[in-house]
């Protein structure tokens, strides 16, 4: 008798899910011509939790290439040698602006120090900068003498032969994945993010270090992105047509800001890159459909920041990772939450609960606030 309900009731399940199914793809059918915010976020998500089959995605946006068809740019500036040290714990690109000076300096005395985090965290590091060329004619050969100046003071800049635009960054992302696969595959661990990002490294370098010594691997961590339709209105500049990608929803893929992987996925991307399409310009998006295609899943990190700022506290620099549009206050912030006092404010019951309340009410608000999300002050 047990077994005739559970048949019947797998059937029924069976038949809801064959029906919610046909319906979505009755709407992905008829009401393509609708351009409606909500309408794309229904169809996005039910095409990701109904069906969620991205391989037929990936067969179309295959091309078969030959050596000679692979798009080439030269190198204006590289770094062959920079990682000869074997004991790399982490490869650290900055996509960065050719005429972002300040912001690359800033990174270089905080969070991109490399010495610093050879003394004080006991871990070895490189960090490059990832760019192209200056996209502005008229400023184009100044920048670029500037960069060389840059470079010679620094030595921690690769540069290629594309023009550094919006509608570029998937260039960049290959720049990443082919330095790193070519002079750094021994690398344990890769992250990519923006100028505009703060980085707590001692809290990266301890998390990475206990991963470290578990082997781990198929590890992709950061602001994940689930369901996300493509964006169909022209006027903005995450347009993308339904000739360059057609289908109602993306594959899973963190927010390109920040997000950090194990050297073997790094391997797995680079090799699922040389055979997609790489028009698609949305980077993060492109690297969602390269991971795919490896079976690779992200994974949700809740204290990688979306678009905000996170909140100024203790409390809060106990546990964060990242931290988005940080310009002109990272080396406060970098000053305030790398305070030794501030590991010392969550210890002990009654710092816990302290800790606890604050995060709550910074974190867990009625309205929508892109930083962290309200579970990350129980973690």
């Amino acid at each position: 008798m047990r077994m005739f309900v559970s048949s019947r009731r797998v059937k029924r399940w069976q038949f809801i899910h064959l029906f919610a199914t046909c319906f979505i793809l009755s709407l992905m059918c008829f009401w393509t011509s609708f351009d409606n915010h909500i309408l794309s976020h229904m169809k996005s998500y039910s095409y990701r939790y109904l069906i969620n089959s991205y391989n037929f995605v990936n067969d179309t946006l295959s091309v078969k290439r030959n050596s000679e068809d692979m798009p080439s740019f030269q190198y204006l500036i590289n770094h062959k040698e920079k990682c000869q040290a074997q004991d790399i714990l982490l490869l650290l690109f900055v996509k960065t602006a050719p005429e972002n000076y300040e912001r690359r300096s800033a990174i270089r005395k905080t969070w991109g120090n490399e010495e610093y985090v050879r003394s004080q965290l006991n871990a070895n590091i490189k960090t490059l900068f990832a760019l192209g060329t200056p996209s502005n004619p008229l400023k184009r050969e100044e920048l670029q003498r500037q960069l060389a100046w840059e470079d010679e003071m620094y030595g921690d800049i690769i540069q290629q032969d594309f023009a550094d635009s919006f509608y570029n960054l998937t260039l960049k992302l290959l720049l990443q994945f082919s330095w790193a696969n070519t002079f750094c595959p021994h690398a344990k661990f890769l992250m990519t993010a923006d100028d505009d990002i703060f980085i707590h490294m001692p809290n990266l370098v301890e998390y990475l270090q206990s991963l470290e010594q578990i082997g781990i691997q198929d590890f992709w961590i950061g602001r994940v992105h689930r369901g996300a339709p493509p964006i169909r209105d022209k006027k903005s500049k995450y347009y993308v047509s339904y000739e360059m990608y057609q289908w109602p929803a993306y594959p899973d893929y963190t927010a390109g800001a920040a997000y950090v992987i194990s050297s073997d996925v790094a391997a797995k991307v680079y090799e699922a890159s040389q055979t997609l399409n790489s028009s698609l310009y949305i980077d993060d998006v492109f690297m969602g459909l390269c991971a795919n295609k490896m079976g690779i899943v992200p994974q949700y990190h809740v204290f990688f920041s979306g678009e905000g700022k996170t909140p100024y506290h203790p409390c809060i620099y106990d546990k964060m990772m990242t931290s988005h549009g940080h310009v002109q206050d990272l080396q406060k912030l970098w000053e305030d939450a790398t305070d030794p006092e501030v590991k010392t404010i969550s210890k002990g019951f009654f710092g816990q609960i302290y800790c606890r309340l604050i995060k709550i009410a910074l974190l867990c608000r009625l309205t929508y606030v892109d930083t962290y999300p309200c579970r990350a002050a129980f973690v």
